[in-house]
């Protein structure tokens, strides 16, 4: 994906209280530097120590980031994985203050069995204006690109939604694909889409990347829909802020005791959430980097001395959206940080 602003956007750097630009290419550091972490374990088996690799290199490499971050989005509580837990302060304490949300491996057995579309998780915005889920772990999600943005709605039946899509762009229902986890919870769904015509792309984890593929044009997926993470959500909803396009959701309680701790926090349960609702701030960062190959990123590659990356990189002020591939000297990276990743 080209650059699309390639002019230098001036910045008054005495003003500390907003994030400054160059945060986005830190953040790449970060984000590479979990991915190689990782992918040491690719096809290994173990989901849990590729997530403690890529959490260790993510909290060691941010820790020299200039900023005052809180992690308000903090991966691994749903499954009591290792984790940059919700609260953590993160970077070396220097302004701006932001919120920080993190994914550090989005897709621990899609890593752990060598499967695609495994990624490595930042985004960044101004203190305060994440939105925090609670305790609510998922949410409904439905998300397209710019052209279909306000055909987007989670109050009307699906595949009425998919018709108005198919309209837009011309297309009959056949040509319509919607992209989902394979989940038994959207059994309902799948017999409506089915019914409707279009075509379905089943994914068995990974809904950041499977969002940013529903609102980047040429992926030939339409729209992605389903029950997926809240964390997962505010994630996507930081690139979308860059990339264009929309998402929705809605937070879903599991059962009835999560509703009630949701409705005596004070969250209506019944608000459509949008993508400037789930991150307010006027100046997002994003970065994701691959861990294995997808249709997204390229994953991590070993050439002997040298290791390669490929990285998303967003700033919402701008509306910058980066691919960033790198060469990483092996050796060096260990002189660095020891054998912690490279």
């Amino acid at each position: 994906m080209p650059d699309r602003d390639t002019s230098v956007i001036a910045h008054d750097l005495r003003d500390t209280s907003a994030p400054d630009r160059n945060l986005a290419l830190e953040l790449v550091r970060v984000t590479e530097a979990a991915a190689l972490a990782a992918a040491r374990w690719v096809g290994r088996g173990d989901k849990e120590e590729a997530d403690q690799a890529a959490v260790d290199a993510m909290r060691f490499t941010m820790g020299a980031v200039p900023m005052d971050g809180i992690v308000v989005i903090g991966e691994g509580e749903k499954d009591k994985a290792p984790m940059l837990y919700n609260g953590e302060q993160i970077g070396d304490g220097s302004p701006p203050e932001v919120d920080i949300a993190v994914d550090p491996l989005e897709g621990t057995r899609l890593t752990a069995k060598g499967q695609p579309s495994a990624l490595a998780v930042v985004a960044l915005s101004e203190r305060g204006s994440m939105f925090d889920p609670g305790p609510c772990v998922y949410m409904e999600k439905i998300a397209g690109g710019a052209d279909i943005a306000d055909l987007l709605d989670l109050e009307r039946p699906l595949e009425q939604t998919l018709r108005l899509v198919g309209q837009r762009r011309g297309l009959e229902m056949s040509d319509l694909t919607v992209i989902m986890l394979d989940r038994e919870r959207h059994e309902d769904a799948v017999a409506a889409i089915r019914k409707a015509g279009a075509r379905i792309r089943f994914i068995t984890d990974g809904d950041v990347s499977a969002a940013l593929l529903a609102v980047t044009p040429g992926t030939g997926v339409d729209l992605l829909w389903g029950i997926g993470g809240t964390p997962e959500g505010v994630l996507s909803a930081a690139a979308i802020k860059s990339m264009g396009g929309q998402m929705l959701g809605k937070l879903w309680p599991r059962d009835d005791e999560e509703r009630s701790r949701a409705v005596d926090a004070g969250y209506d349960l019944d608000e459509v959430l949008d993508v400037d609702r789930l991150v307010a701030g006027n100046d997002v960062f994003f970065a994701a980097t691959g861990v294995t190959d997808g249709d997204l990123l390229q994953g991590v590659r070993y050439g002997g001395a040298v290791a390669t990356t490929e990285s998303l990189v967003t700033r919402s002020r701008s509306g910058t959206v980066r691919k960033v591939q790198a060469t990483h000297n092996r050796a060096k990276l260990r002189e660095l940080t020891g054998a912690r990743y490279g």
